[in-house]
């Protein structure tokens, strides 16, 4: 049995529409964020790092808006099963990409360290005033850390509720964008003061930062498109959820034991459940009614099968039998509960 795939319920239809808009607006600050700091760069080290982190943070949004398009299309011959796991697709996509870009963006600026470059500030005059262009520069990097630490705040509490990883990675980003400006920051300083290496130093702080980024949320892409346990979008625990299920159906009079297995498709759930029924009597009706009673626990609740292991008999054979569903845990006890790590 499964569940019928189902759209986002108002509130989140409503919150999903925000956070599109939201994004929306970001791209456009984040394209005076991008001029602002190719116009500063000059030939600093450090902040043509920060400008191609910059240019980095276009793709999750990107991602995500792409995501949302395709996600809400309904099934066809070619994907029976819709689009829903669309927006894991562009959550792994995102986290490449900064993986791949603050690998190149380390080793470069590991080579101009290594290879003794010196990075020099000219100076401009204005209204009959020279002043140091490093001064430009900071003033660059300032603007381009206040706008993404609130982006970021903003986006926390939709990603939250929407359950999107994409949404919330990109939001964290934003929020740590302040160490990259104080890193470009005392980079400029650095030089300002005689040390040339500051340059390239702020440069590598930078790109680790986003080859940080890069590989945490790697990690967890891939950890979800191989269907480990499900978590929670902060990739911290284990997804409530399931102990929601769990508990329920340790609930049920008619049911011995149970077994569950749940999966991540984008932003929802989908998993089967072994069960040992106690009786065979109304089993047809208890299945379906426990499957209703799943879905309606939550939203993000897709899709769930559940499959009854045998109708009666206690035989060791049986026991046997049912040992085989979980090859690496002694499963169907209602004592078994997975320990968040």
């Amino acid at each position: 049995m499964s569940g019928p795939v189902s759209p986002l319920p108002p509130a989140q239809q409503k919150m999903l529409r925000k956070a599109q808009r939201l994004q929306l607006l970001w791209l456009v600050v984040l394209a005076t964020i991008v001029a602002a700091i190719y116009l500063a760069s000059g030939n600093s080290q450090a902040m043509k790092t920060a400008w191609m982190e910059d240019m980095l943070s276009f793709i999750p949004p990107l991602a995500f808006l792409v995501a949302c398009r395709f996600e809400g299309r309904p099934p066809n011959q070619y994907f029976p099963l819709g689009y829903v796991r669309v927006s894991s697709i562009s959550y792994l996509t995102s986290s490449v990409a900064l993986a791949g870009v603050g690998i190149f963006l380390f080793v470069d600026s590991s080579i101009t360290l290594a290879s003794g470059e010196q990075a020099t500030i000219g100076s401009f005059e204005i209204f009959g005033t020279t002043l140091w262009f490093g001064w430009l520069m900071i003033a660059a990097l300032a603007y381009s850390v206040a706008l993404p630490v609130i982006f970021g705040r903003l986006k926390l509490k939709p990603a939250r509720e929407l359950h999107d990883k994409t949404l919330w990675a990109d939001a964290l980003m934003n929020k740590a964008d302040w160490m990259t400006g104080l890193a470009g920051i005392l980079g400029i300083l650095g030089i300002g003061l005689g040390w040339w290496w500051a340059d390239a130093v702020a440069a590598m702080v930078i790109a680790f930062s986003v080859l940080h980024d890069g590989y945490q949320h790697t990690s967890a892409a891939i950890r979800d498109l191989c269907d480990e346990t499900p978590r929670t979008v902060d990739d911290r625990e284990l997804e409530p959820l399931i102990e929601e299920v769990r508990d329920y159906l340790d609930s049920q009079s008619w049911l011995v034991k149970s077994h569950l297995r749940f999966r991540e498709e984008g932003r929802y759930l989908t998993g089967s459940i072994h069960v040992v029924p106690s009786t065979a009597a109304s089993l047809l009706e208890h299945l379906k009614k426990a499957e209703e009673d799943i879905l309606a626990l939550h939203w993000r609740m897709r899709a769930v099968t559940i499959m009854p292991l045998r109708e009666l008999g206690e035989s060791a054979a049986t026991e046997r039998q049912a040992a085989e569903f979980s090859p690496s845990a002694a499963p169907l006890a209602r004592a078994d509960r997975p320990q968040s790590r």
